[in-house]
């Protein structure tokens, strides 16, 4: 006689080698699997697609996805936005370069040169070089890419050391490039008829400080055209820039102000153009707005410098997340 309680060893093991029959319950949850959830099918999509977004993909109780802090969100954005103004200006620039070349039919003229002399070569070679960097920077933060974000890093590095070094330079070199003025204005007066660039430049800098030449107006008894022993029509003659009213009270200036000038005698001269050369007024100029540009140049550093502490913060918060993510169990 078995006590309550006991069971016999023949039933247990006549049933040892069967399976527990299933509840109703049981059947209905694993017969089949069911369709996976829409929110599941979404997050596992948009992860995919796009591993970047802020998407919360909850599987098994696991987030699969962490987004970036507040703050670390909106350093994201002010980086992008940033870097997309810089972009545009840099675009601009080399447009605007590439439709110079192309006005003046030189393009590709100054590629075999050690160093390029036409400015608008220049402005497309350095539009080039931001847009791409900028641009780097901008694809960087929005697709929170730490490749570009590290090389924009090794870009805006780069920059700021060639700037501390240019800037560098100039202070320990800076008696030498004045006393170089006085060349660099005989060569421009040279080569004046030979680059439409060149002749702007030399324009402008004749009209800003009322000077004509580059220690006086017969300074330009040294170009072919304007050489009295000239055969054109421009002989014994300066430029229209060297005129006191080079429009002489008219809309329209007159480029004929200045013909016949170097026959005159000095007194004569001084009545119609500059006698004083640009080499002292350029000097006094550059002596009365060294701390502007010393300040424009600060401005420059600490603008690229930022740019710097953003990308390493926005850097930071996604090896800061990944590191996260890995450590996060798999969901089952």
């Amino acid at each position: 006689k078995m006590e309550e309680g006991e069971s016999s060893p023949l039933l247990s093991q006549d049933t040892a080698g069967q399976e527990q029959p299933l509840s109703r319950n049981s059947l209905s949850t694993s017969s089949r699997p069911g369709p996976v959830p829409q929110e599941d099918q979404v997050g596992a999509w948009s992860s995919r697609c796009c591993p970047g977004t802020k998407h919360q993909a909850w599987k098994g109780g696991q987030v699969s996805s962490l987004p970036l802090s507040t703050g670390s969100s909106c350093v994201k954005y002010l980086t992008f936005l940033s870097n997309f103004l810089f972009s545009l200006l840099a675009l601009l620039a080399l447009f605007a370069g590439l439709w110079g070349l192309a006005v003046k039919g030189s393009l590709g003229s100054g590629w075999g040169e050690p160093l390029p002399t036409d400015l608008m070569l220049v402005l497309m070679l350095g539009g080039l070089a931001v847009s791409v960097v900028s641009l780097s920077g901008c694809l960087g933060a929005l697709c929170e890419n730490s490749c570009l974000l590290c090389c924009y890093c090794g870009a805006v590095l780069i920059c700021l050391a060639l700037e501390a070094l240019a800037g560098a330079l100039v202070v320990a070199l800076w008696g030498p490039l004045q006393d170089s003025l006085e060349y660099a204005l005989r060569v421009a007066i040279i080569h004046y008829q030979d680059e439409p660039d060149l002749r702007f430049l030399l324009d402008q800098v004749q009209l800003g400080l009322q000077c004509c030449g580059a220690v006086s107006y017969q300074d330009w008894e040294q170009n072919l055209y304007f050489n009295c022993s000239s055969p054109g029509v421009q002989a014994c003659s300066l430029p229209a820039s060297c005129c006191i009213d080079p429009q002489e009270q008219g809309a329209l200036v007159n480029t004929q102000c200045g013909f016949g000038v170097l026959r005159l005698d000095e007194d004569t001269a001084g009545r119609v153009v500059y006698l004083q050369g640009c080499q002292p007024a350029l000097q006094q100029w550059l002596r009365e707005n060294m701390w502007a540009m010393g300040n424009c140049a600060i401005v420059i550093v600490m603008v690229q410098g930022t740019e710097l502490l953003l990308t390493a913060w926005l850097l930071r918060a996604l090896a800061a997340r990944k590191a996260v993510e890995d450590t996060q169990p798999d969901p089952l």
